[in-house]
């Protein structure tokens, strides 16, 4: 694999990928293959930043790829909840440009709603970024501008918003391009590859399972009986290898040149977040963490909250009596423990409360072209899954050995 793969300096933000004149003549004449996996996957980013990246991004890179003569296919890693606030069965269909979530629900549809347009979200970005100019309210506005307008048209925050848009542009730009759509939902730790609960970065639920590992969560905002959509980083490079070599061949005149394939288990192999923290608990009430002092940490069962208020009241109850009990007083780490999980709790919001599944038939579709041999190398079968086992034995201790490192 070294002696194949040559890294080269490059910056999504710029014209030609920032890449020097002989390195992208180079890739361009011989590339014959593109994956955009690049993004910024902060929820609440900058309205300007998160643009620039996960919508201008995908943009400039489509502009590479028209400059490049043997290519037989542009892959773009995009996340499964593009789809907003879309509710029930969620069908792997393309975006379009000026469509919005808000806009296609009819109940809601009315004269005052305004267009929706991806040029007009970048013109705004930039004006607002030029008239807030740099002083200390500026990063708190251009956050808050991005969720305003992502709410708008129908989406939970800036990420999946911009997301969306920068699906919206590859499709407007490509031309006659080739196009796969991979969407995963949540990424987690492998299944098998590498080896099992191989993870890098504290992300996505990992946070929260930390912090409840550790002592610091008493409860979380999540509706028991709502579907996390949960799916292994090795079954999404999988599925990502099977798109690319299906749809990188000799092309079929008959298939089409746009594919999508949402890569998540929320309609094939539905686990909700009451198991999930059952797991959590079960998991760290038999191996619990050893705390500075060599003690174990014992944890109680996670509750569920439907209400901030109502969460912040147990999480301080849950600091003190914590301090009392090792007799002690609560410290400003202690606080800002406190403030994390109600900020965890307040942007995975729109998640724990998500009403929407993901169909994967393209995906499972795929996975039926493959030979017995090639689903054995390359599985992505999120069916086979056995949650119980791969969260209590497989995720959870991977993000120990990776991520808590004790």
């Amino acid at each position: 694999m070294l002696s194949k793969l040559v890294p080269v300096v490059g910056n999504l933000l710029e014209s030609n990928l920032g890449l020097d004149e002989d390195s992208a003549d180079s890739i361009a004449k011989e590339v014959d293959v593109i994956i955009n996996s690049a993004a910024n996957t902060t929820f609440d980013e900058r309205y300007d930043t998160a643009l620039d990246i996960n919508t201008g991004g995908p943009m400039r890179i489509v502009g590479f790829a028209k400059q490049c003569p043997k290519l037989k296919l542009f892959l773009h890693v995009s996340t499964a909840y593009v789809n907003g606030q879309r509710q029930g069965r969620i069908m792997e269909k393309p975006f379009f440009l000026g469509q919005s979530i808000q806009h296609e629900n009819e109940q809601q549809a009315s004269k005052s709603l305004p267009k929706f347009s991806v040029e007009e979200e970048i013109k705004l970005a930039l004006e607002s970024k030029q008239a807030l100019g740099s002083d200390n309210s500026a990063l708190r506005k251009m956050k808050k501008l991005g969720v305003q307008r992502a709410n708008t048209f129908g989406w939970q925050d800036t990420y999946v918003f911009t997301k969306a848009m920068g699906e919206m542009m590859i499709d407007s730009l490509r031309d006659d391009i080739p196009v796969v759509v991979i969407r995963p939902s949540i990424i987690e730790s492998s299944y098998k590859e590498p080896f099992p609960g191989w993870i890098e970065g504290n992300r996505m639920m990992d946070p929260v399972i930390v912090l409840y590992g550790k002592g610091y969560l008493s409860g979380f905002l999540a509706d028991p009986n709502v579907v996390i959509d949960v799916v292994p980083i090795d079954m999404v490079v999988n599925a990502t290898l099977a798109a690319i070599a299906k749809h990188g061949a000799v092309r079929n005149p008959a298939e089409s040149n746009y594919n999508i394939y949402q890569v998540a288990s929320s309609v094939a192999n539905p686990i909700v977040y009451r198991d999930l923290f059952k797991y959590f608990y079960e998991h760290f009430h038999s191996l619990p963490i050893i705390d500075s002092k060599g003690s174990p940490v014992h944890v109680p069962p996670l509750k569920f909250f439907s209400s901030m208020d109502d969460l912040s009241i147990d999480l301080w109850r849950h600091a003190m009596n914590r301090k009392s009990g090792l007799g002690g007083v609560m410290t400003k780490l202690d606080r800002k423990l406190v403030d994390q999980a109600k900020y965890l709790a307040n942007i995975y919001e729109p998640y724990t409360f998500y009403a929407g599944r993901f169909d994967n038939s393209n995906t499972k579709g795929l996975m039926g072209c493959m030979s017995k041999e090639e689903r054995q190398e390359f599985g992505f079968d999120v069916e086979s899954i056995d949650w119980e086992d791969y969260i209590m034995n497989i995720h959870i201790p991977g993000l120990r050995r990776h991520v808590v490192k004790r």
